[in-house]
């Protein structure tokens, strides 16, 4: 059991007289160190050099010369040393030739596969879409008289009510569906996982293509005589956009009615071939769906800067170029 108190070499130690002064006094004393080793206590002095301590200086020429910060240097957070960059190639648009690349953090193109969250965006996304309009009449909302058709005895027959009966044609609907909201509620954070989660598991696939330039045709470099759904057509099939290797979905930063790319996608046959929505319009289902994934650099950024919302500060992807709708680029119609 252990003794209360200092232990006897310890009280030895303290007793011998020894007198401790202040560091601000100036003087120079004995310090001693007190070592433990396992069960015993040993007491040791050291001399160290003259220890003092100088008074701030009053002078006003010295004070007046020390720098004084006018702003306070700002924060800034340290680099997660375990987020990387993955390499993207950029390809030229009609011709998809790579012309360059660019890099993205790893937290938005190589996130690992999660086939829960994913489920939860798709069934979020569904139930958001249903209208719920669906109705039928009860019976007290039925047009009709009522009266009982027949005594409640009597007649032999079995009971029965007014002509608006459910039992009876032309009555009212029991438990019949009524307008309402099928919407379900899922976390923003959740739902920004998914949207990163699934171009990540196209980009890991080789699946994800990002484009230089604007998804359009470049209609005043064909001859005057150029059928367009062919062109198109023979475009998707040559690159291996088309039914053959999967429907192909097209993104765009704005999906103009005045693109004659996003015009071709509408037709019946082509549409076979591809779809076309704007960054606005697309949802995770559709980046899980098809064949590959066809985008513009300036619709994948900001994509990705509007679905971070649950990574810190220093783990955000910022674009150097921010995303507009470029109202003032047109393409003019092409009648087919």
């Amino acid at each position: 059991m252990a003794s209360k108190g200092f232990s006897k070499g310890a009280k030895k130690f303290l007793d011998n007289g020894t007198k401790y002064t202040s560091f601000c006094s100036g003087y120079t004393y004995p310090i001693p160190c007190v070592t433990r080793s396992m069960a015993t206590v040993s007491a040791s002095v050291v001399e160290p050099t003259n220890l003092s301590i100088a008074p701030p200086s009053s002078d006003p020429q010295h004070v007046a010369s020390l720098p004084v910060s006018t702003s306070p240097t700002p924060f800034r957070q340290p680099r997660n040393p375990f987020i990387s960059s993955v390499p993207v190639t950029l390809h030229s648009f009609p011709s998809m030739e790579p012309v360059s690349f660019t890099t993205y953090p790893s937290t938005h193109l190589l996130v690992p596969l999660r086939r829960d969250i994913l489920h939860r965006a798709v069934i979020f996304e569904g139930d958001n879409t249903r209208q719920g309009t669906a109705s039928t009449k009860w019976r007290s909302e039925v047009h009709g008289s009522g009266r009982k058709i027949r005594p409640q005895k009597g007649s032999g027959s079995a009971r029965l009510g007014d002509k608006k009966s459910p039992m009876l044609r032309g009555g009212g609907v029991a438990f019949g569906p009524k307008p309402r909201d099928f919407g379900t509620d899922l976390p923003r954070k959740i739902y920004d996982l998914a949207w990163r989660t699934a171009l990540s598991y196209r980009y890991r696939r080789g699946e994800l293509l990002v484009t230089d330039d604007l998804l359009k045709i470049p209609v005043r470099r064909l001859p005057p005589a150029t059928n367009l759904k062919r062109w198109t057509k023979e475009l998707l099939e040559a690159n291996g956009l088309g039914n053959g290797h999967g429907r192909s979905l097209f993104i765009g930063l704005k999906k103009n009615k005045n693109y004659t790319f996003f015009s071709m996608l509408k037709d019946e046959d082509i549409g076979r071939h591809g779809r076309g929505l704007g960054v606005d319009d697309v949802d995770v289902k559709d980046l899980l769906e098809g064949g590959r994934v066809v985008v513009e650099r300036r619709a994948l950024d900001l994509m990705l800067e509007a679905h971070q919302s649950d990574l810190g500060p220093g783990m955000r992807f910022e674009s150097e170029e921010i995303a507009e709708i470029l109202d003032d680029i047109e393409e003019p119609e092409i009648a087919v």
